[in-house]
């Protein structure tokens, strides 16, 4: 008998979620060969990234054992000087040997001589491109009166990485500023929202509605003593705009809420 062999397509998912052997949560793009994006909540504002066959860490704390089992950075990103950012024993617990460092100044001053050679100092509104990725640093401060002392203006950095076309925002510790909400062309927004020391769930939805990504991640939602609800901000976002994938990881998987 005559075989009729039926051609097969395959398609690829824009889009897997997926839980490792960690028991993380991790959030795969899977795209056109170059623009693959692997993400990996550590905690809060901590972040690995695997992007083209380079990895990235945000804002690294928690000490060495909190990235074991991730590859050796690439690249590092720092944001601010406070302590869930930025933590010097963490980073001399990690093998940095090949990393370059891109931190804003503030940062760069509490940094030891010995990764002196490892580091790019961006203020705001510099850019620059490392293995393929160009780093534009965005403004990062608080707006409302009493929280001001928290983050001035011009000390810390967010920051949109470029490549393959696609553009990832992380706002780092800020409020709902007019820099956010000029952004453009954001793919993947990682947005803060937790008082006291950032903003409102609502600030932040209401940002997040201006500047359109076409992925909001809600990160950095612990504050004192309370934690967002970013049910509400999912809420908010998917009733003005349904089109905004709102993506919900574990960024706190140690706590108990």
């Amino acid at each position: 008998m005559k075989k009729i062999v039926t051609p097969i397509i395959v398609f690829l998912f824009l889009l897997i979620y997926s839980v490792d052997l960690t028991g993380q949560n991790v959030i795969i793009s899977q795209k056109p060969k170059g623009q693959n994006i692997k993400i990996t909540p550590i905690e809060h504002a901590t972040a690995v990234l695997e992007w083209n066959g380079i990895t990235i860490y945000i804002d690294p704390v928690g000490g060495k054992q909190a990235f074991e089992g991730h590859k050796n950075p690439d690249l590092i990103l720092i944001t601010d000087i406070h302590g869930d950012h930025f933590n010097l024993e963490t980073l001399q617990g990690l093998d940095t040997q090949k990393a370059k460092i891109m931190v804003p100044q503030a940062v760069a001053d509490k940094m030891p001589q010995e990764f002196t050679p490892q580091i790019d100092v961006l203020h705001n509104g510099d850019s620059k491109e490392r293995y393929g990725i160009k780093v534009e640093a965005i403004p990062m401060y608080n707006l409302r009166e009493e929280a001001l002392k928290f983050h001035s203006k011009g000390r810390g950095n967010g920051y949109v990485l470029n490549m393959g076309g696609k553009r990832l925002y992380f706002s780092g510790d800020t409020e709902d500023i007019p820099e956010m909400r000029a952004l453009k062309n954001i793919d993947k927004a990682f947005v803060c929202m937790n008082l006291p020391y950032t903003m409102t769930v609502y600030s932040a939805a209401d940002a997040v509605l201006e500047f359109q990504p076409k992925e909001i991640y809600p990160y950095h939602y612990r504050g004192r003593p309370n934690v967002s609800d970013v049910t509400i901000f999912k809420t908010i976002v998917n009733k003005a705009n349904s089109d905004i994938k709102v993506i919900q990881l574990d960024w706190y998987p140690n706590d108990e809420f």
